[in-house]
This record gives structure tokens, sequence and C-alpha cells, in this order.
């Protein structure tokens, strides 16, 4: 009597379907997201925290931390993380592809007929009334970000001091990020 395979079955659709999830999920942020990777956060954080629930906010806070601090776009890096963490590499590969195709395809078109559009009046008028969702969107994430990541005294100070160092003293982002990061490894060292 041959062994029952439908469990072994059942595990490989599912893992199909979690990929097949994470690339559709990815490409709809992708394809509908204007004016690049912080727009998209509040977008990410709906889809994988609220709809599926594949992440918790504070795990999704934790990979907007990695994210800016990695070289490469925050949108790419946010779905190399999630993706990583629902499905292991295979997730991240999906879930960056899912990101980058739309992308890829909207630039190939634009790169195609932007040329002989780009003087045409409602074009410019498309672009410059999708500026302010842009804006919109950011400070929605900002906002969301803010609420969970400011919790305790000590992050509002080392938040507002930095974006004081950032803004007064011009400070590179990099150099930002190292001091946020030496500060947070002091910080819980303490607590």
């Amino acid at each position: 009597m041959k062994p029952d395979n439908t469990e072994k079955r059942n595990q490989l659709n599912s893992g199909k379907i979690i990929l097949f999830s994470l690339f559709s999920v990815f490409f709809k942020i992708g394809a509908f997201t204007w004016g690049g990777g912080y727009v998209m956060l509040p977008l990410i954080r709906n889809e994988v925290i609220q709809k599926r629930n594949w992440i918790t906010m504070e795990e999704f806070i934790d990979g907007i931390s990695i994210a800016q601090s990695a070289p490469g776009a925050i949108a790419v890096n946010t779905a190399t993380f999630i993706g990583n963490k629902v499905a292991g590499k295979k997730g991240a590969i999906i879930a960056v592809l899912g990101t980058i195709l739309p992308s890829y395809i909207s630039i190939m078109v634009i790169a195609t007929f932007f040329l002989e559009f780009r003087e045409m009046t409602v074009v410019q008028n498309f672009f410059k009334g999708a500026t302010p969702a842009v804006l919109a969107l950011i400070i929605s994430a900002i906002i969301d970000i803010g609420k969970q990541s400011l919790k305790k005294y000590y992050n509002v100070i080392i938040s507002v001091g930095l974006l004081f160092l950032l803004l007064y003293f011009q400070l590179h982002p990099i150099l930002i990020i190292i001091i946020a990061g030496t500060l947070g490894l002091f910080i819980k060292e303490q607590t």
C-alpha cells in the first residue's frame, strides 16, 4: 500500500498560495502607488498587518528601520523583509519581484511614449494633481509609525533631538541612523 501524500501536497499548495499572495499584494502596491517607497508604507501596513495578519506592527516598524538603514529603495527593502518573514528566501524574492515589476513595466511604457505626450496639458496637470496625494500618503505613514514608535518618552526626546541635528546641522542621514542605533543599544542595555 502506497503512503498517502495528501499532507505533503497540501503543504506544497499552501506554500504556493502564500507565494502567490505575496506576489499579488506587492504587485498591487507597486502598481497603484505614486511617489516612492514612503508612500507605499501605509498600503503595505494595511495589507500585511490589518488584512492578512502576516506580521505585527512591531515587526513592521523593525522592518522599516532595517529597510531605511540598508542600501537601496525602502519599498524593495521592506518587501524583502516582509517576504522573508512570511515565506523565507523564496518569499523575499517573490515580494521584491512583485514590488519592482510594475515600476519596470511603467518605465518601459513611459520611456516609449512620454516624449511624445509630455507637453500635453492633461499629462502635466495629472502629475501636478498627484503631488498632494503623495504628500498626504507620506504624512499618513509618518503619523502611523510615530504612534507606534513614540510610546516611550525617551523615543520622543531622541526623535526631536535627531530632527534638530538633521535640520539645523544638516547631518547626513546615515550619521543620524548610526547615532539613533547607538542610542538604542545604550538605552536597551539600561532597561
